[in-house]
C-alpha cells in the first residue's frame, strides 16, 4: 500500500479541542474584494492578494504547547483555518509549515497528543490545508475538484504559503530565519514549488511528493479512469508546465532536503523522474513497505529530522547508525 490519503502517518485521535470555528467571512462583516491572481506564476508578483486581519478562533495553553487557531483570508469565499502551535517556554523557535496531501483535513492539529509530538523537539508548527480541500471546497461545483483544477490548486496553495509566511513574520514569536516545510503527497509538490518561489523556506521534508505531471496523471490511482483522458490532453498538461516540481527541484540545491518513499506497490514512473531531478545533496530514503515506514517514524520520530535541521549549525547532530533508515540514495547511505 502506498502512503496515500487512505494510509497516512501520524493519524490523530478524534478532535478533542477548540470551540466552534468563527463563522466564515460572509457572516463576520469582513469583506474580501475579488482579487487578481496569476495561476501561471509561483510568485505573488502579478497577483493582488491582500490579507484581512486574522480572526481568532481558539486559544489553548498546555504544559507542552500553546495552540492558536485563526481564520485568515485573501480571496472571496476562501477562508483558511490556520493553526499556530508553539512549544511552551521556547522563545523565538524555528517554525515548520505542515501541509498534508489532498484530501486530508486539519483535524490532526486539534489533537493534543499529535501537537505534543509536533513541537517536542523545539520547533513551532503551522498547519493548514491546500486549495479545494476540506472546507475550502465548499463553494465549488461538484465536478470541479483538486485534480480537475490542478493548475489552480497548486498555484493558489503556493501563493497561500507565501501569504502565511508574511503573516508569521508580523507575529514576532517565531524565528523567520529558520523556516522549514513538511509536505506529503500533493503537499510535497506544493512545498517544492513554494520553496522555489520563497527563499525563506530553508528546509524541505517531503513524503511521497507528486510530480512529473504527464506520467503522474497517467498512473495515479486517485485519478478516476473516466476522467483520466481529459487530464492527458495537451491543453491540460500545457497549463501545468509552470507548476512542475521536476522543473524546480534542481534549483533547490542550496536547501536542505529529505525525500521519503515507501516501495510498495512498485513505484510509478513519475517517482523516477522526481528522484533524478532532486539535487545531489538531497537525502532520498526508501522504505521497503508502508509498515516499515510507520515502524520507523511513529511516536513523533517523523518530525525529528526537520526540527533538527532548523537548529543552529553547532547544535545539529549526525544520526547514529541505529537511527538511520534501512536504505537511502543521494546524499545518504547506499543499500
Amino acid at each position: 500500500m502506498r502512503l496515500s490519503a487512505q494510509a497516512q502517518p501520524e493519524q490523530p485521535k478524534p478532535p478533542a479541542f477548540m470551540p466552534e470555528l468563527v463563522p466564515n467571512a460572509a457572516n463576520t462583516g469582513v469583506t474580501i474584494a475579488r482579487t487578481k491572481e496569476d495561476f501561471t506564476s509561483l510568485s505573488l508578483v502579478g497577483s493582488d492578494l491582500q490579507s484581512a486581519e486574522p480572526l481568532p478562533g481558539g486559544h489553548q495553553e498546555t504544559p507542552e504547547f500553546v495552540r492558536d487557531l485563526y481564520q485568515v483570508q485573501w480571496r472571496s469565499n476562501d477562508p483558511i483555518d490556520l493553526f499556530v502551535i508553539r512549544p511552551t517556554g521556547v522563545k523565538n523557535p524555528p517554525v515548520v509549515l505542515y501541509l498534508y496531501g489532498f484530501p486530508t483535513t486539519t483535524d490532526r492539529f486539534r489533537d493534543d497528543s499529535y501537537c505534543k509530538r509536533l513541537v517536542k523537539n523545539g520547533a513551532a508548527a503551522v498547519g493548514f490545508v491546500s486549495a479545494l480541500t476540506g472546507p475550502r471546497y465548499a463553494h465549488r461545483p461538484m465536478k470541479q475538484w483538486f485534480v480537475s483544477e490542478l493548475q489552480e490548486s497548486l498555484a493558489t496553495s503556493v501563493h497561500d504559503v507565501q501569504m502565511i509566511l508574511n503573516i508569521l513574520a508580523t507575529r514576532g514569536d517565531v524565528d523567520m530565519n529558520r523556516v522549514g516545510m513538511f509536505g506529503q503527497g500533493s503537499g510535497g509538490s506544493i512545498a517544492i514549488l513554494a520553496a522555489a518561489a520563497d527563499p525563506r523556506i530553508k528546509v524541505l521534508d517531503l513524503l511521497e511528493p507528486w510530480g512529473d505531471w504527464p506520467d503522474w496523471l497517467a498512473e495515479a490511482q486517485i485519478v478516476p479512469a473516466e476522467e483520466r483522458p481529459d487530464y492527458l490532453k495537451p491543453e491540460f498538461l500545457k497549463k501545468l508546465e509552470p507548476m512542475e516540481p521536476v522543473r524546480y527541484l534542481p534549483e533547490l540545491k542550496g536547501r536542505t532536503i529529505r525525500i521519503q518513499y515507501a516501495d510498495d506497490p512498485p513505484p510509478m514512473k513519475s517517482r523516477k523522474r522526481m528522484e533524478e531531478a532532486a539535487p545531489s545533496t538531497a537525502e532520498v530514503i526508501h522504505f521497503h513497505s508502508t509498515h516499515e515506514f510507520i515502524a520507523s517514524t511513529s511516536g513523533g520520530r517523523l518530525f525529528e529530522w526537520i526540527s533538527e535541521q532548523l537548529k543552529p549549525a553547532a547544535e545539529i547532530k549526525a544520526p547514529t547508525q541505529a537511527e538511520r533508515p534501512a536504505s537511502t540514495e543521494k546524499g545518504g547511505i547506499s543499500q
